[in-house]
Order: C-alpha cells, then structure tokens, then sequence
C-alpha cells in the first residue's frame, strides 16, 4: 500500500469509526419531525453506487426473467401486483429524502408467486414481493407499507455497499480498500456475484426499521401498522423455516423500539392523510 493510500485509508477508517460511535448515541426524538439514525455508514463510500447499481440490475432482471419462463412472475393488471404499484407509488416520492439518488433510480416492483415469505428492494430502487409474504400474513396496505419502507430503506441507506465494504476488508485486507478509495472498486463490486445473498447485521435492521416507518407515515400509510406486522411474523415464524425470519429476526426488544419511535413519525402520518405536505 502506498504512503498516500495508507494516509486516505486510515482517514476512512477514522470516519468510519466516528459514524459508529454516533450510532451507539441514544436516538433524540421529537414529535412530528421524523426518526434520528444519523448518517449512513461512511463503509459505503468504498464501493462505486454506479457499479453496484448496474450489478444489481442485472442480477434483477436475470431473477425476474427465470422466474417469469417458470410462469411465476405476476403479469400485468394482477390484482396484487396493481395493489403493491399502488402502494409503491405513494412511497417512492419520500424516497430521494434520504438518498438524493434515489430521485434518478429507474424504480421498478414485480410480484412473483412463490409461498417463500419474502421481500426485497435491491440497489437502483429494484423491489420484489413474493406472493407467499402477503397471503401467509394476510397483510393490510399499511403493513405492506411498512415491509415495503423497511426493505426500500436498506437500498435508500445503502446497506449493501456497506456489506460489501466490509467483506473486501475481511477477504482482501486493508489494500483493496485503500485501492477502492482511489477509484477503481470493480474488484469488491465483482466480488458481491449474489446480492441478494448479502446478510445485514442488526443495526442495518434496526436502522431500517425507523426509516421504513418514516417512508410509510410520509406516504400515508399508518405506521403503527409496524408493531402488528411483526407480531404476525413472530406469530408465523413458529416452527417455521422461511428465510424471511432468520434475516428479520423479530422481537419484544424490536417492537418496543418501533413503538418509541412512533410519536416521530405520527403526526406525518396524519398530516399525509390530511393532505399536507411535509
């Protein structure tokens, strides 16, 4: 590593840190003015946004096209798939307030039947429900608003960079990140063949837990609905093995947090129903 990619490193490094310990701080909240996670992780300035989203558009379509030759891609006009563009198209407006990216991401949202309870949104604004997540917890708009603000927010805060960022620490060392700082990140980019693969860690949940909340409340959805919504899943995740649970594990502590935060977000919710706009 070079004295000058050392230097540039171990400033990251030392931001990357800061980030951490403003994280641990005890979340400032005040009524009506939405939740406080702070800044994204700085991890993700090591991974090129523009690369990750193409990658991701192309496992995307790859996904949507095996599964539309099996016949399970829902088709247009489906009632489902009509309702989730309907709820889709209320939230993505709120989007660009917490990634100013996301205003120039080519949204797209398909529904695949499948029993697998899932849910995903992929870098570049790619989202996709399983027909399984919405029949086995017979979910209401408002929850589907909540699961739909909950896995936006991991695009919109750019968790998947941040994974990826630290898998090329762990797999290449502190030299291909330092290499990844001067521009030319292909490697961790290449590195990250399965996106949808990518576990989050419990702060990235938690983190977009609040800002699903928020994106929900803003568009007019209830965000109340976050607490029954993980009561059913905690109710469904008996004795059950969907991978949905093991990624988004539920629990009192999770509720509880979720019901701390609701006065933030609250009165956006009932401003959004009254018309207003934040």
């Amino acid at each position: 590593m070079t004295s000058a990619a050392r230097k540039t490193f171990g400033l990251t490094a030392a931001v990357a840190m800061s980030a951490l310990v403003a994280s641990c701080a005890a979340p400032d909240i005040k009524p009506g003015e939405g939740v406080n996670v702070g800044e994204a992780s700085a991890l993700r300035n090591l991974v090129p946004a523009e690369q990750l989203e193409q990658s991701s558009q192309q496992q995307y379509s790859a996904l949507i096209q095996e599964a539309a030759q099996k016949g399970l891609v829902a088709a247009p006009g489906d009632a489902q798939l009509v309702r989730l563009q309907k709820i889709s198209q209320k939230i993505i407006p709120q989007a660009s307030r917490f990634n100013e990216r996301a205003a120039t991401w080519t949204w797209e949202i398909n529904l695949i039947r499948s029993n697998e309870v899932n849910a995903f949104c992929m870098p570049g604004g790619k989202i996709a429900f399983y027909t399984g997540i919405l029949e086995t917890l017979k979910l209401t708009d408002d929850e589907v608003g909540v699961i739909m603000g909950h896995e936006m927010a991991h695009a919109l805060r750019e968790h998947g960079r941040e994974q990826i960022a630290k898998q090329g620490l762990t797999k290449f060392g502190s030299d291909a990140l330092a290499t990844a700082v001067g521009g030319t990140a292909g490697t961790l980019v290449k590195s990250s063949a399965g996106l949808l693969s990518l576990k989050f860690s419990r702060d990235d949940e938690s983190d977009a837990d609040l800002v699903g909340l928020e994106l929900a409340a803003r568009a007019g959805f209830n965000p109340g609905a976050g607490v029954t919504l993980w009561k059913k899943m905690a109710a469904a995740a008996k004795g059950t093995p969907y991978e949905w649970f093991s990624t988004h594990p539920s629990s009192d502590s999770r509720i509880t947090t979720i019901e701390q935060n609701l006065p933030a977000v609250m009165p956006l919710y009932k401003d959004a129903k009254a018309g207003k706009k934040g």
